[in-house]
């Protein structure tokens, strides 16, 4: 019976702020008010920049814990990994109110409904992808896991492999985080080594998570032909769409300026109004799969050049939280 059921906390200590990383909370302010007008507009939801000085895992946590009586979830953004992982996974372990890191969970809701798109465009199974993930950050992790929960790189010749800033991800990779030993443990089943290009030999798809320019359009030549390449980095992609290859048939970024915009608008708007609508207590992978399946069916006949609904397309909102309402309470993730 209070504004508790309608309100999200955007909170941010400002570590990695798209496009411009570690600029402290208080220059993260303008970008977490922007987030709490997207929430109103698209959702309907009643978001609030808190902005803090802490960079400790604890202390986000302690904070986190400490103001959820006022909210009815937690939105978390613009935190570097790996601390954000351990963040998000202790405050939802804490808290009865769901906790969702847009930066992860909203780029691989989305990167989903996107990817299942673009394979049925070239005529490809989900399955049968041979999936490249370039920057195993926070998106990158988590649209990884995703994936794989999807069925991606799990029949046959499917795989899913994992580059850093040292290259592809394999068994005699040392020290490397649990996150990233996640790509070794499901992924590289060749066991392949080397760098990007090497990773990018005979692949079905590109994803670009990483930064501007790394990726020489030369060695997209050697992907497999009807190619699908989302270069996500922003402002400036990894590589340019005019600089593409002919093997390339779909291509997507994170730009407004160029067809399909991979853009978390269109998916944690709807995530909360659904999450909040039914006072769900956590969002789960069958949530997140929900979500993406209802976005990407809001795309009735996938092309090349349309795998994704526009931000400002109506109805993407309400689709997406209606995906996520039926499947929080199937789940019974909800509060009595």
């Amino acid at each position: 019976l209070t504004g508790r059921g309608n309100a999200v906390a955007v909170l941010s200590n400002g570590t990695a702020v798209l496009g411009l990383g570690d600029i402290g909370p208080e220059a993260a302010m303008p970008v977490m008010e922007g987030k709490a007008v997207l929430f109103k507009q698209f959702g309907g939801v009643d978001a609030y920049p808190v902005c803090v000085n802490a960079r400790t895992v604890d202390e986000m946590v302690a904070i986190g814990t400490a103001i959820a009586p006022t909210f009815g979830g937690i939105n978390l953004e613009d935190i570097k990994a790996p601390e954000c992982f351990e963040i998000e996974r202790r405050l939802q372990d804490a808290l009865d109110i769901p906790v969702f890191h847009d930066d992860q969970h909203g780029t691989a809701i989305v990167a989903l409904a996107a990817l299942i798109n673009a394979a049925q465009a070239v005529g490809k199974r989900v399955e049968e992808l041979r999936v490249v993930i370039v920057g195993t950050g926070a998106a990158g992790v988590a649209v990884a896991e995703l994936l794989h929960d999807a069925g991606a790189g799990q029949d046959g010749t499917g795989d899913i492999i994992g580059v850093d800033s040292r290259g592809i991800l394999h068994r005699e990779r040392e020290n490397l985080t649990p996150t990233k030993q996640w790509f070794v443990d499901n992924g590289n089943c060749d066991d392949r080594r080397g760098g990007v290009r090497e990773a990018l030999q005979r692949a079905d798809v590109l994803l670009g998570l990483s930064g501007p320019g790394i990726i020489d359009a030369e060695w997209l030549s050697e992907m497999a032909d009807d190619a699908i390449v989302f270069a996500m980095a922003n402002p400036t992609p990894e590589v340019m769409p005019e600089l593409m290859p002919s093997n390339v048939s779909v291509i997507a970024t994170g730009r407004s300026d160029y067809p399909n915009q991979i853009n978390n608008v269109l998916a944690f708007p709807g995530v909360f109004r659904g999450m909040l609508d039914v006072q769900a207590t956590r969002c789960t992978i069958e949530m997140k799969r929900a979500a993406a399946d209802a976005l990407a069916g809001l795309v009735a006949d996938p092309a090349p050049e349309r795998i994704i609904p526009g931000a400002f397309e109506p109805g993407v909102a309400d689709a997406v939280a209606d995906a996520v309402r039926r499947m929080a309470l199937e789940q019974g993730c909800v509060r009595p």
